[in-house]
């Protein structure tokens, strides 16, 4: 079993995903059971990273593992050594496959030619980990019972900014799984790409998402407001255009204003105040953005645990 997109796993999966989610931060630090006793998981990072890197490498760490960072000057994925021969060769030495790179192709022959368990850790079509990471930072907000999944339901999220990167793809995917609405917000040249439609159609799910490009009217009555960085790595020659046309997407307090009184702001870092967002709103009292960011490390611990073994059978042992 691989966790490449949202809809790898079904959603009595994502619902124990969640709840192992909750259990794992509660009990930190006093128990957490060892499911990669004795397993070495490889690590492998094109793009550069602090979330990611840290939290992987402490989660492979707390749950009883042993992580091998390889960057891009170690291993160079289809440039050196193909692919296939990869997959191939790390299969033999190593557990499981944890991978943050550019080409999303990448991860799925990776899953496809190895025998262990690939995590995509981001690409540039989508960003799993983060979607879930998100998902329990609003359920732990909202649910006062172990339905985490049930809190998320018929909820209102706005995104705003580039709508076709994969932040945005990874919550067309998230908003259809976990029966939130989605709404996407921005210019009209950088509205959601038709391929995530394909991937939504065969995972078996309908589209719960709209687009705008009104930026006020799109917040009315929003249970979220979330946005990201306007220049992505690797799109630095871009810097100029993406900045101008982006100007009337930045979060401000005009916009949370529109949403609910109770609304969360939630960026998955690293942010630029002044840029896609205003300082004010990035630290004020509605941001989750640290919620975020530790529950990173206790998410994606869950999500290497249920590819382990049954979370179920986990739970008990917490």
């Amino acid at each position: 079993m691989h966790f490449l997109k949202e809809t790898d796993f079904t959603q009595a999966q994502a619902a124990e995903v969640l709840s192992l989610t909750k259990s794992l931060k509660q009990n930190r630090g006093k128990h957490t059971p060892k499911v990669l006793s004795s397993q070495t998981w490889a690590m492998i990072f094109s793009k550069s990273s602090t979330r990611t890197r840290v939290s992987f490498d402490v989660g492979i760490h707390e749950l009883g593992g042993h992580p091998i960072f390889l960057n891009k000057n170690d291993i160079q994925l289809g440039r050196g050594e193909t692919i296939h021969d990869t997959a191939k060769v790390l299969s033999r030495f190593v557990h499981g496959l944890v991978v943050r790179t550019f080409d999303h192709s990448e991860v799925e022959q990776l899953s496809q030619e190895g025998s262990v368990p690939v995590i995509n850790a981001l690409t540039d079509f989508l960003h799993p980990c983060q979607t879930y990471t998100d998902a329990f930072s609003m359920a732990e907000r909202w649910s006062d019972s172990d339905d985490l999944m049930g809190s998320l339901k018929g909820r209102k999220m706005v995104y705003y900014g580039d709508t076709a990167n994969n932040i945005a793809n990874s919550w067309i995917l998230g908003a259809a799984l976990f029966g939130m609405e989605l709404v996407l917000c921005g210019p009209e040249d950088y509205q959601p790409s038709p391929e995530v439609d394909v991937v939504l159609q065969v995972s078996g799910y309908e589209k719960h998402y709209t687009f705008t490009t009104d930026p006020l009217e799109a917040a009315k009555n929003a249970d979220v407001i979330y946005t990201d960085t306007w220049v992505s790595m690797g799109q630095e020659d871009e810097s100029k255009e993406r900045i101008s046309v982006m100007k009337p997407y930045s979060v401000s307090n005009d916009i949370m204003k529109q949403a609910k009184p109770d609304a969360l702001f939630m960026h998955d870092l690293p942010a630029y105040a002044g840029m896609e967002v205003s300082e004010e709103v990035l630290y004020g009292s509605q941001s989750i953005i640290f919620d975020q960011a530790e529950n990173r490390l206790h998410t994606q611990k869950a999500i290497m645990a249920v590819l382990s073994q049954s979370a179920r059978s986990i739970a008990k042992d917490i």
